[in-house]
């Protein structure tokens, strides 16, 4: 029986165990629709849920939903992305939606409505690409709320969010206007995508990550209420939780990685007599990701630092992880020649992959330019 149709409570008592039964789930059902959701643009619903139920998704969050381990949440994140780093990035995108939830301390986001997210009975993403690039001054805020009673109007479009459905949910942010039109502050809220006023539409084929359940995102005059709101305002909720949001990220570089040493070690035995000629080798690259690893596996102790120094530890190990997956996949490429240059090769997805580790938001330049504004701030003149 494949662990993952056990009793949660069954196979999940212990960190190994869960990640025993994630990876049971990561190189059994989930290997084999892993081209199909790169490509074919295949939602992997079922096997999120068997993540979900296995507390996979979860783990770093306070109980009962969790367990309160992020270093938990970041391996089993990285399992996930070692075979397939769409759906570890679905799964970063509802372990962060549970985080605002969490976090938010709204009793109607709390109790069953977060028990049913964590363990994948419901399932949701995050709409904060945008604002993130709002306050690093790299975009406008697109969704703008206008204040009414028991809550806000909110309209705008976002060109894509992912892991979402009819069904699902994400996190949000909006501008909050005065009567001149002019932002004040911001509010985020859960939104909830078969609401009224919300409307899902159609993404532009990507490269790669088809399968990731990205929509362009609608919304025209929909209301929130104190129901759905996670902060208001939104700017201190965002600074208590940036270096939580950014971290989780890692679970994906280590695992887009790891998954691209392991095609180096696969054509070792066939194609090392002439692999040896190449720069960057399995084995060093490995030494360097065990080394993120240990790092990332330190600032996981203490997710919620407010400092300024310790979010800029987290930008570079987030930079890092995606400067990695990057040299390992095309050194992947390389180590296994044409074999790897075929369409159907897993190297490519690996590479496709690794791109987007490079461009999702946070991407290298987005993290470069906040370590620079924050390390100014931070050191002496």
């Amino acid at each position: 029986m494949n662990p993952a149709d056990l009793p949660r409570d069954a196979v999940a008592t212990t960190a190994e165990g869960l990640l025993d039964a994630v990876r049971a789930v990561a190189r059994g059902p989930l290997a084999e629709v892993a081209e199909a959701i790169d490509r074919q643009g295949h939602y992997p619903r079922e096997v999120l849920q068997q993540l979900g139920a296995l507390g996979a998704m979860s783990a770093h969050l306070d109980a009962p939903a969790g367990r309160g381990d992020y270093g938990l949440a970041l391996r089993a994140m990285a399992e996930v992305s070692r075979v397939c780093g769409a759906t570890g990035f679905m799964v970063w995108c509802h372990a962060v939606c549970g985080l605002y939830m969490q976090a938010s301390g709204n009793p109607a986001l709390g109790g069953d409505a977060l028990m049913a997210h964590a363990t994948g009975r419901t399932l949701g993403g995050t709409a904060m690409s945008n604002p993130m690039k709002s306050y690093a001054q790299i975009e406008s805020l697109l969704l703008k709320a206008v204040p009414v009673d028991g809550g806000y109007r909110v309209s705008g479009s976002l060109p894509w969010v992912s892991n979402l459905g009819p069904d699902h949910a994400c996190g949000a942010l909006a501008g909050v206007v005065d009567e001149r039109g002019e932002v004040v502050r911001e509010v985020m809220f859960l939104l909830r995508c078969d609401a009224p006023g919300v409307e899902l539409r159609d993404c532009p084929s990507f490269a790669g990550m088809e399968g990731t359940g990205t929509w362009a995102l609608r919304l025209k005059d929909h209301f929130i209420g104190a129901d759905e709101i996670m902060a208001d305002p939104a700017k201190p909720f965002i600074a208590r939780i940036r270096s939580a949001f950014v971290m989780l990220q890692c679970g994906m570089a280590l695992g887009v990685t790891q998954g691209a040493i392991d095609t180096m070690w696969a054509v070792e035995d066939q194609l090392g007599h002439v692999n040896q000629f190449l720069d960057e080798r399995p084995a060093e690259l490995q030494a360097e990701l065990d080394a993120l690893e240990a790092r990332v596996m330190k600032l996981a102790q203490t997710p919620f630092d407010p400092s300024p120094a310790f979010f800029i530890e987290v930008l570079d190990a987030r930079a890092h992880g995606a400067e990695l997956s990057l040299r390992a996949a095309q050194s992947a490429l390389l180590h296994q020649g044409a074999r790897g240059y075929l369409m159907s090769s897993e190297v490519q997805r690996r590479v496709r992959e690794s791109h987007f580790v490079a461009i999702v938001t946070p991407a290298i330049k987005h993290l470069r330019k906040e370590i620079a504004r924050l390390s100014a701030e931070v050191l002496p003149a």
